[in-house]
């Protein structure tokens, strides 16, 4: 094997490196059962406790001297539905969409309404606010007319002029809150996508400014909150000069220690202080006394350097401003002092003394000085609108980067627009500092040296990498259109439930078990080669999984399914060719070489059309199909190298030196099987067409009368609610004893907050939004619960749910699915020359799909009920993936025999080509149908309509390869080159050419 010594040195440097990122999860399991530990009291877990202990040591060591939040990034991660997460519900503020439709009108009436319908609001969660206000304001102003406030020119285009009835101002106002709201939706599953987690879950509560979020694995909520409620209000301000907002705060300081003074004489009952009394104080100020802060600006340094004892005594009491400005250097105050500040620049006084275009905002980050944390102020210079100069409009594009120093920042590239403006904005403040602003916090306030032409610009603020990351992923996103707070937050629980997760988990082992077994039984000691490599890839695809801090999920999992069938695949491919050169008399070492170099071609095309598609869904998916590519995608690289190379490897050290071998290919069971096969196999294609075109019209057929496909509550929506019990009850347990009620429609249940607590969200009625069909099926969930057993359960909270990011799936499963096929067709015409190979593949794959859809009503004739979930979109993709390896492998003999025997017709090929490789197609088959059978029978309720989907895919899929794709070309290509050579399109070979074409096979 050539190369032998760097395939050595990756294979050692790959395995090192999973070792050490899989330690990290190790350590971070560790902690985490140390926060259960610490969370538990009287046999109870107390999730306030146990996320109290990880906030403890999030920054804190926790091996060697990585914190636990280095542990977290680099750990491998479980998804939602295998663990659990985070729930927040946000709500958007309509109060702000009205408010700027208005121009920010000083109305009375208008502003009167919009507090009445925040109150209304409160006891009426339900109710669009749209509607409360327009009831508030026919109540506070019964003739008032709303065109009169809304008639401007920005709500033009939006069908409001001045003889605009209410209604139609309100319907209007309605439909711009409406697109706000999902707006903000859009914004926030984009900053939720690119955040970094698995199979988030976002959804809109109906008739509400409400959305829900779920992100698993959480630990951090601090982050959560940053990233979820930022505005990404992004603004570009001029900053005053200390020099010329000195005088200012001077003027404030002098008329607050007037006021001191005024209410200090009044309170001690002393003689009124006297006009005069009151000049002498005013007037000691204004000439420089030591305490005032503009004395300790002037002089940049603390006024306890005085050496006069007086003057000491007097700073150590200080004037009002002294007192609370008291960060060293510079204007700013102590992080305690901040809340004071903030209400002294509000207070009336302060806003009779600084001019309305100066206002003062914080820093975003505190500076440690001296053991205290200093937040500096920033004087911004406003004009007289309000406006900045320059806003987030103009940001086309933000990422993550590192400044000179190597310290991380964000680097921002503007649109034309916006480099012109920036270019005059520096142009015109050189030697002055730009105030670069988000959500009203200064990150960075640089000093302008020169102009700047280009658009380019970018932030810094002593970010860590994680900060600068998440700012830059926040500014991508976009602005939302209106603020927002998280009004709910819980812990919540996995979708599965422990003891579906542990059948799973224990059957997906036991099938990985069984191959292994089935491998050794039919290969013998060459299978346990199998066996070892096949281990030796579930460990790299763990291990690059924790590098990449990706989440395993149950769609990942699927993923190595495909996988686990495309290590044993490879092998098998070799093997059986290894066995056919042995069939000719080969030596071992030999038909070694020969096995592994005729086997490459089939593994390599397989192999790169399986990562085409993991690489088209990472790119366009979201959620469970991106888990799923990325899986996929590391288990095409690893499943390469440990079946190509490595298996090799243990093979030619275990051959090695020695004229007779004991490693065997084949076993006394499989010695002669499959062997001198002759199956008319394209004979009976008219059979299997018409029999996909019966099932796949009966399924669709079915589908139409039953209602339409049953899908899952992701797809669907419905309704949710929080339940309390007594006790602690098993989510998958609750889920199962509510199937019946809820008529088998989609329903997933989750631990929420506490584990006697659950929140409950089902499908059924979905589509009924009435009070009644709310009542219905309120009734439905209280009528399973108490057959189920359950003692009193209360129902805290309910609301209605839209459909959760997998509206989202739905679209981009269809375009990446699309582009999959496009890109399929387009490899396989450049590697086989021929579009009716790329046509007939893609044929064969759309095929597989419609019949694992048509499936399921099919099922749901028989009793069988399963829904289409996000998981059946992983279960399909994992049946293309397996089908397309079937099918490449095939078509690769076939272009085996067709250039080693010239003289032959492709139709008289196709039947060869099925038959030689039919040995593999069955074993690739027999190892991954156990798997997702062992699935099926012992993974329980939960993973059944996951498990159902695999096994009608594999059937189907493998029937396909063999009776659908080739078969195509068949009466495409084969036809028409029989008419070019004069000949029939048969399947059969004379004697003459037979001899010929057994040369195919060594």
């Amino acid at each position: 094997m050539r190369n032998k010594g760097l395939i050595i040195a990756l294979t050692l440097i790959v395995s090192v490196l999973c070792i050490y990122f899989l330690t990290f999860t190790f350590v971070s399991r560790g902690v985490q059962q140390k926060a259960v530990v610490y969370g538990t009291r009287n046999g109870k877990l107390d999730e306030r406790l146990r996320q109290h202990y990880l906030d403890s040591v999030w920054r804190a060591p926790v091996f060697g001297s990585y914190t636990y939040r280095d542990v977290r990034q680099s750990e491998l991660g479980l998804g939602l539905d295998l663990k659990g997460g985070m729930h927040v519900t946000l709500e958007v503020s309509p109060v702000e969409i009205v408010r700027a439709m208005s121009g920010n009108s000083k109305d009375p009436a208008f502003n009167t309404a919009l507090t009445r319908a925040q109150e209304s609001q409160k006891t009426n969660p339900s109710t669009p606010f749209t509607a409360l206000f327009a009831q508030a304001y026919r109540s506070t102003s019964p003739d008032g007319k709303l065109a009169r406030i809304f008639a401007n020119t920005t709500n033009k285009s939006r069908g409001i002029d001045i003889n605009s009835s209410n209604d139609k101002v309100i319907g209007a106002i309605d439909k711009e809150v409406e697109e706000a709201i999902d707006r903000s939706f859009n914004i926030l599953r984009t900053r939720v996508d690119k955040f970094g987690v698995n199979q988030p879950n976002i959804q809109r509560v109906k008739g509400t400014g409400r959305i829900q979020i779920e992100l698993p694995g959480v630990d951090n909520p601090d982050r959560v909150r940053k990233l979820l409620q930022g505005q990404a209000k992004l603004e570009f301000w001029e900053v005053w000069r200390q020099d010329e907002f000195g005088p200012f705060l001077a003027q404030l300081d002098q008329a607050l220690t007037a006021k001191e003074a005024s209410e200090k004489t009044t309170t001690t009952g002393a003689t009124a202080t006297t006009a005069t009394d009151t000049t002498k104080a005013t007037t000691a100020a204004a000439a420089g006394d030591s305490t005032s802060l503009a004395s300790q600006l002037a002089k940049k340094k603390s006024v306890t350097d005085t050496a006069n004892k007086a003057t000491a005594a007097a700073a150590k009491q200080g004037s009002p401003l002294a007192r609370l400005f008291t960060m060293p250097g510079t204007l700013g105050a102590n992080v305690r002092d901040t809340a004071r500040v903030n209400a002294l620049m509000a207070s009336q006084e302060a806003r009779a003394v600084l001019p309305p275009n100066l206002t003062f905002l914080w820093d975003v980050k505190p500076k440690a000085i001296d053991g205290q944390e200093y937040l500096e102020l920033y004087a911004i210079r406003k004009s007289r609108e309000g406006v900045a100069p320059m806003g987030g409009e103009v940001v086309s594009d933000a990422r993550q980067d590192y400044d000179q120093g190597g310290r991380p920042e964000v680097s921002m590239q503007m649109n034309p627009t916006g480099g012109r403006k920036w270019q005059k904005l520096t142009g015109a403040n050189i030697g002055r500092q730009v105030a670069i602003v988000l959500d009203d916090n200064v990150y960075s306030a640089p000093v302008v040296q020169s102009e700047i032409a280009g658009g380019n610009s970018s932030i810094s603020g002593n970010f860590s990498i994680e900060e600068a990351q998440d700012l830059a992923n926040v500014l991508k996103a976009g602005k939302l259109p209106a603020p927002t707070r998280i009004v709910e937050e819980a812990v919540v629980g996995p979708s599965l439930g422990q003891e579906a997760i542990n059948q799973g988990l224990y059957s997906s082992l036991a099938g990985l078990v069984i191959i292994m077994i089935f491998m050794a039984l039919y290969y013998g000691k060459a299978g346990l080669v199998a066996d070892v490599a096949l281990l030796f890839n579930m460990f790299l695809i763990l291990g690059v999984l924790a590098q990449f801090g990706t989440a395993l999920t149950l769609p990942g999992i699927a993923g190595m399914v495909l996988t686990i069938g495309m290590s044993v695949d490879a092998n098998v491919l070799i093997f059986e060719r290894i066995r056919e050169e042995l069939n000719h008399g080969l030596s071992v070492h030999d038909a070694i070489n020969k096995g592994y170099a005729r086997a490459f071609t089939a593994i390599f095309d397989s192999n790169v059309t399986t990562m085409l598609i993991a690489v088209i869904l990472g790119f366009f998916g979201t959620g469970p199909v991106q888990s799923f590519a990325i899986t996929l995608g590391i288990g095409v690289l690893t499943s390469f190298l440990s079946a190509v190379y490595v298996s090799r490897l243990i093979i030619e050290w275990l051959t090695k030196g020695k004229e007779t071998t004991s490693i065997s290919f084949s076993t006394p069971l499989s010695r002669g099987l499959f062997q001198n096969l002759n199956f008319d196999i394209v004979g009976k294609r008219k059979i299997a067409y018409i029999f996909s075109a019966v099932v796949i019209v009966l399924g669709f057929v079915l589908m139409a009368v039953q209602g339409g496909p049953n899908l899952g509550v992701d797809f669907r929506g419905g309704r949710s609610y929080v339940v309390d019990f007594n006790k602690a009850e098993v989510a998958s347990d609750v889920r199962e004893a509510l199937a019946d009620d809820f008529k088998g429609a989609g329903t997933e249940v989750k631990t929420f907050g506490a584990d006697n607590r659950l929140r409950i969200t089902t499908g059924y009625l979905a589509e009924d939004e009435s009070v009644a069909g709310d009542k219905q099926v309120e009734q439905a969930l209280l009528t399973g619960l108490k057959q189920y057993g359950a003692d009193n359960p209360q129902i805290r909270s309910t609301s209605k749910v839209g459909a959760t990011i997998a509206d989202d799936i739905k679209k981009t499963s269809v375009l990446s699915l699309g582009l999959t096929l496009l890109g399929i067709f387009v490899y396989v015409l450049f590697r086989f020359e021929k579009w009716q190979y790329s046509m007939a593949a893609v044929i064969a794959l759309f095929h597989d799909a419609l019949l694992v859809i048509a499936a399921f009503p099919i099922a749901r004739l028989f009793g069988l009920n399963y829904e289409m979930d996000q998981v059946f979109v992983a279960a399909v993709l994992t049946v293309i993936g397996l089908s397309m390896n079937d099918t490449v492998v095939i078509y690769d003999r076939i272009r085996e025999y067709l250039r080693e025997n010239p003289n032959l017709t492709f139709a008289q090929v196709v039947n060869p080509a099925l038959n030689s490789t039919f040995s593999r197609t069955m074993i690739t088959f027999t190892t991954v149908f156990l798997v997702v059978l062992v699935l099926y029978i012992f993974g329980g309720e939960t993973l059944r309509s996951f498990s159902f989907s695999m096994i009608i895919g594999i059937i189907f899929g493998t029937y396909s390869s063999l009776f659908i794709a080739t078969p195509i070309i068949l009466d495409t290509y084969g036809r028409k080159e029989a008419r070019e050579r004069g000949t029939t399109a048969s399947t059969t070979i004379s004697d003459a050419e037979a001899p010929k074409l057994s040369t195919a096979v060594k």
